[in-house]
């Protein structure tokens, strides 16, 4: 019998990150000045981004060096493990075998480091001393939060004001690592404070908490601003997880036939699919690539491919994506980290072309199925992350009731720990399930700017 766990050696760790845009069969559409509508060049990005991430942006070269001094610090916890599922195989009696790769070894718990270090060391390296962030669950503010400790950089989070308040632990995960967190919308900032007063009550978005940590940004010029997905560098640096997946599925003596990821901005499903779509691209073997999302937050399965905003009052560039409109407010489920409005253009631009699936799940569905991975393989997945086993699970449902002994990968970006009210609220029965109504999701898109 093959090990369960396949491990690299230290010194397999990636020295480059992919990047798809180099093998993209059409080009992604142009990002669009907020004012002019023209096609935005690096110097009007340089208010908010280090000069190497503008550089990344805009790459189309399709290995991109990772600094020593940021290799060094992966290899705190690069390279992760990657599992073979066989408990969770025997427990729903498939014939299906089912591999994920383990992100939450990392220090602060999550994928999210594979970036926030990147970032904070150009950042650092160009002489910047502060930098400002927005976060949805927490697990990107807790893991720039650590990455900043590192270089010595201030650090501000304005975070979604539902998670906020329904996960302490991950706030006080920030103020450990030095970060300054602020509930958001917040009356710290202009764009928080007309929220505020046309809805005192306002429970926050992703969109709310972009704008806020953008016009810090922006008005301040020690500060730069730091993104946690969607942004195609962003992107890029977590094709370290999918490099990776490659060596060890090879060591396995396998390769899937279905690659899930969940899907909120975009970033770990990237991470997971992109080098093997790559490949694909490039005349490799053939893989199937399906994306999940909240049935409450339906961003690919409901919302249109169109020029839309960032952020919510409008200070950020327009990035052709799915999205359900920048204005969008979501119902506060618990999965924190997929409450986006829009999807990153690079995976829009992957869906668009037909490369890649994308199915929406609710918040029961998927938390049953994070028990079921629980209790067979010993692991409790954050809330984000039941939505890639959930995914899962159905592919092995699905090959069970066609016979078929196909492969399945799936990234598991996140552990639970920090998430357990989550966990009680739903063994308690508390949880319900919620789909964005129709006539409120047209309400937003009725705000989609013209490009």
């Amino acid at each position: 019998m093959k090990p369960l766990k396949y491990l690299l050696p230290d010194d397999a760790l990636p020295t480059h990150w992919y990047n798809l845009q180099a093998d993209f069969p059409e080009p992604l559409p142009p990002v669009l000045h907020p004012g002019t509508r023209e096609p935005i060049g690096p110097e009007d990005l340089a208010p908010l981004f280090s000069e190497e991430l503008i550089g990344q942006e805009v790459s189309t070269e399709r290995w991109i060096e990772i600094p020593d001094e940021v290799r060094q610090i992966l290899l705190q916890w690069r390279c992760t493990p990657l599992y073979r599922a066989r408990r969770l195989e025997q427990a729903l009696d498939t014939p299906a075998k089912i591999y994920y790769k383990w992100e939450g070894v990392s220090p602060s718990g999550s994928h999210k480091p594979n970036t926030s270090v990147p970032q904070a060391y150009y950042n650092y390296k160009e002489g910047v001393r502060k930098i400002s962030t927005e976060t949805g669950a927490g697990q990107w503010g807790s893991s720039l939060a650590m990455a900043c400790g590192m270089f010595g950089l201030a650090c501000l989070v304005y975070m979604v004001k539902v998670s906020f308040n329904q996960k302490p632990y991950r706030r006080a995960l920030m103020e450990v690592y030095g970060a300054n967190c602020i509930a958001s919308p917040s009356d710290t900032t202009e764009s928080g404070r007309k929220i505020l007063h046309d809805d005192p009550e306002c429970t926050g978005s992703l969109g709310i908490a972009i704008s806020e940590a953008v016009e810090i940004a922006a008005k301040n010029a020690d500060t730069r601003y730091c993104l946690g997905s969607v942004l195609n560098h962003v992107l890029l640096h977590q094709t370290v997880i999918g490099i990776e997946s490659l060596k060890q599925l090879e060591m396995a003596g396998d390769y899937p036939d279905v690659i899930v990821g969940c899907t909120g901005g975009g970033s770990n499903y990237a991470g997971i699919c992109f080098p093997f779509l790559g490949e694909k691209l490039r005349g490799g073997r053939d893989v199937r690539l399906v994306a999940v999302e909240p049935a409450a937050c339906p961003t690919l399965t409901k919302g249109p491919l169109a020029y839309d905003f960032g952020d919510t009052a409008h200070l950020t560039p327009l990035v052709k994506m799915h999205t359900l409109g920048s204005g969008f407010v979501p119902a506060g489920f618990h999965s924190g980290g997929l409450r986006y409005h829009g999807m990153a253009p690079m995976v829009s631009h992957v869906h668009k072309l037909g490369l890649s699936e994308a199915l929406a799940i609710n918040q029961l569905e998927c938390f049953a199925s994070g028990v079921t991975f629980a209790r067979a393989e010993g692991i409790v997945p954050a809330p984000e992350a039941t939505h890639a086993v959930a995914g899962a699970i159905r592919e092995a449902n699905r090959c069970k009731e066609e016979g078929r002994e196909e492969t399945i990968l799936f990234n598991l970006c996140g552990h639970g720990h920090f998430d357990m009210q989550a966990y009680m609220d739903y063994q308690a029965g508390l949880l319900q399930d919620y789909e964005h109504p129709e006539e409120e999701i047209a309400l937003a898109l009725a705000g989609l700017p013209s490009a």
